[in-house]
């Protein structure tokens, strides 16, 4: 019976949910988002909290700043909560209303930047705000998720062993690509230890992560306007880009199933879907993806229907509709590490 003191002590690592039923396809799905924080950015969020507090960097009566997207901004709420911190989160129009409820509902200030740079979008514009008050406060610490090398060592730490022990024949790995924290940790612990599973990235379009091509994208975790610099792909094997409207799609077949996921495991999933679909014949391969989060923070956007129907021009009934992956879906040809 785990018994905490802080909301940052407990963390599932062991549920799976088994989707051959749904898919047509092998695939189990570790989930995330039974901790505190609703999400595996809790993993990062205390890895460079504890971080800086060893480095003398994060000392009492220091500020937190970070730039999120929702999730890491929850996590680092819940954290900065329970250790007396102060914590500003700099997001977007993007981020979901109920993650921002819940930051300011642990006591966090939230700012929201309403217009992307005319460079690297909204990103690089909560960059600038976040630059801009740690100029302006010296008390303010900011802990940096997209270099910060906690966040990659966090997963390479917990999450990768973790699902290494529960699928000891474990093929292929799917992770989501946002800092590319998570997708770090875990390619490169099992480039080190289990050199034989491949890693696939899972990116969605118009991101500018793998170096293609920027455009809008609405559902917040995945995809960046700016490359990631903690991205090093010598440790990614394949590369999935699928449309939100992908996204959106397989967020709904899998409610259909009752199982309400985030954006950010619609997007995984279906890319996972497609992936295995176009593998030859053969023996089904042994496959994990790492679904991030639950999906009660997109109840006002993904399974909202007028939110839906005015950004994607089409009903969740129509994107519901149990079938196979959208063709649409781009799988990009293998790479090896050498051609990455």
């Amino acid at each position: 019976m785990p018994i905490i003191s802080a909301p940052q002590e407990f963390n599932e690592e062991d549920l799976y949910v088994d989707l051959a039923t749904l898919l047509g396809s092998p695939l189990y799905l570790k989930c995330e988002g039974f901790n505190f924080t609703g999400s595996v950015k809790q993993k990062a969020a205390v890895a460079m909290v504890e971080a800086a507090e060893r480095s003398g960097l994060l000392t009492p009566g220091s500020v937190l700043v970070e730039s999120s997207s929702g999730n890491l901004g929850v996590a680092l709420s819940v954290i900065a909560a329970a250790k007396g911190y102060r914590f500003v989160c700099v997001t977007d129009s993007r981020c979901n209303l109920a993650s921002k409820r819940l930051m300011e509902a642990f006591g966090t200030t939230v700012h929201t930047v309403t217009e992307p740079a005319r460079e690297g979008g909204f990103l690089a514009a909560r960059l600038a705000l976040v630059r801009k008050l740690c100029e302006e406060d010296p008390r303010c610490v900011w802990l940096n998720q997209y270099t910060n090398e906690a966040n990659w060592r966090a997963h390479h730490r917990h999450t990768a062993p973790a699902i290494a022990r529960a699928f000891p024949g474990l093929d292929v790995l799917f992770v989501g690509a946002g800092t590319t924290g998570t997708l770090m940790g875990c390619a490169r612990w099992f480039k080190e230890h289990r050199p034989g599973v491949r890693v696939v990235a899972v990116d969605s379009v118009g991101s500018v992560a793998f170096g293609h091509p920027p455009a809008p994208r609405m559902i917040p975790g995945l995809g960046t306007g700016i490359r990631p610099p903690l991205l090093d792909e010598d440790f990614v094997d394949d590369v999935v880009l699928v449309p939100e409207s992908d996204t959106v799609r397989m967020c709904h077949r899998l409610a259909g199933r009752g199982f309400l996921f985030g954006g950010s495991t619609g997007t995984v999933v279906s890319g996972a879907s497609r992936w295995l679909a176009a593998q030859d014949g053969g023996a089904a391969p042994t496959a994990v993806a790492i679904a991030p989060d639950l999906g009660e923070r997109y109840l006002d956007t993904v399974y909202h229907a007028n939110w839906v129907q005015d950004i994607y021009g089409t009903t969740p009934l129509e994107l519901g509709i149990p079938a196979g992956p959208a063709g649409d879906t781009r799988v990009l040809a293998p790479t090896s590490p050498s051609n990455s």
